[in-house]
């Protein structure tokens, strides 16, 4: 970025580029950094979740790469009450130690959980199997996991989460979406049927998408925000002065206090993983966003922009071979920004074996150019390394 627009873009917040560099530069194209909220008494904020009436802390506890139990027991001990799992995390054994770890809370919490199912009889096996891996008799929260489309919200399941409502297991239905979020989430909100809406949503995204949460809450649909920092980078480029620089200096904090300032989210789930990341995360419900946060962001999108998917969708069903860019960006990023090859190889090994057999390199041009900015070639061509 050319230091003019980056002092623009500093000026104005956070800017959020929809259609490439060019576009940063006009004033509709920004998004500007939410006011900040006051710093909280006693060190926590609570947030009413839509109309479920439920009282959470505005910074939850994403469990989803979460191994060890002791920092989610922590996190209950010293007030977080929201909670978010899913049948498919850690291969099925996140459910089990996340019940574990919460067992004597219970009652004291709010627990979430997600199927990706689709039908309805696999729905309601996946809710048994999830209830008896938490110890629980219910859920409070039952997200429809990782929809991109209304048809992929079905009749069938959503009649799955009501039958389940009748019959005590769940207290509120809701979905979870990574893309297309600026058209699902108004969608959603027109079905009457969605208590809960979690979206993906950060300092680099559509401000579109900050409208559409914004138009849910005032609705009456509670909004978790979850993927707020951003694919995080803690630990990309090992020895890089930049990233151990941006670290040092609160990037994440910085990140998760800009989505806490978003009208409309009444909740998040950063991905915690040990005690420093916890103490960290707190602080951002007692600590104002400044001007020296949006200075940071601004920064860390200079650094982050040639890797992080920002899930636009002007890539999809542009790859000549029929790869799935974003999903397979967002693989990618598991392992670079979160630090879970594992958990990146995992999702890149359930691809179609014709599609785990691509290689970029191959190519004689790529058809894709990312208004963004992602070296969409670079970062496949990784992805195609370390996890075929």
């Amino acid at each position: 970025m050319k230091d003019n627009s980056r002092r623009r873009f500093i000026a104005t917040g956070l800017g959020l580029p929809v259609a490439g560099m060019a576009t940063m530069r006009t004033a509709n194209s920004t998004l500007a950094a939410p006011a900040s909220a006051p710093p909280a008494a006693g060190g926590f904020s609570y947030r009413t979740l839509g109309r479920t009436g439920l009282k959470v802390t505005s910074v939850g506890f994403g469990c989803m790469i979460t191994s060890d139990a002791s920092v989610i027991e922590r996190g209950a001990d010293i007030g977080i009450t929201y909670f978010d799992t899913a049948r498919g995390y850690q291969q099925g054994n996140n459910e089990r130690m996340v019940g574990a770890a919460l067992k004597q809370h219970r009652k004291n919490l709010v627990l979430s959980t997600k199927t990706q199912a689709k039908d309805k009889a696999t729905a309601m096996q996946h809710l048994e199997t999830s209830l008896k891996e938490l110890g629980t008799d219910y859920v409070d929260i039952w997200y429809l996991h990782a929809r991109s489309s209304m048809d992929q919200v079905t009749d069938e399941l959503i009649d799955a989460q009501q039958t389940a409502r009748q019959q005590g297991k769940i207290r509120f239905a809701g979905v979870s979406t990574h893309q297309n979020q600026a058209e699902l989430i108004p969608a959603l909100v027109k079905t009457g049927k969605m208590d809960v809406i979690l979206v993906a949503y950060n300092f680099t995204l559509d401000p579109k998408i900050g409208e559409a949460i914004a138009a849910a809450a005032k609705a009456g649909v509670g909004i978790v925000g979850m993927k707020v920092m951003a694919g995080g980078f803690r630990t990309l480029r090992p020895g890089d002065k930049n990233a151990e620089i941006l670290k040092r200096s609160g990037a994440m904090l910085a990140a998760l206090k800009w989505v806490l300032a978003v009208p409309g989210i009444a909740t998040t789930i950063p991905s915690i993983t040990d005690m420093d990341q916890l103490d960290e995360n707190l602080k951002a419900m007692s600590e104002p966003l400044t001007d020296s946060d949006r200075k940071l962001l601004a920064a860390q999108l200079d650094y982050i922009r040639p890797m992080y998917c920002r899930t636009c969708g002007a890539c999809e069903g542009k790859c000549r071979y029929g790869l799935p860019v974003a999903d397979m960006l967002r693989y990618l990023m598991y392992s670079d920004g979160y630090g879970q090859y594992a958990l990146g190889r995992e999702h890149f090994k359930q691809l179609p074996e014709e599609l785990q057999a691509v290689r970029c390199q191959d190519c004689s041009g790529c058809t894709i150019n990312c208004p963004n900015g992602v070296n969409v070639v670079a970062r496949l061509t990784k992805a195609q390394e370390v996890f075929a």
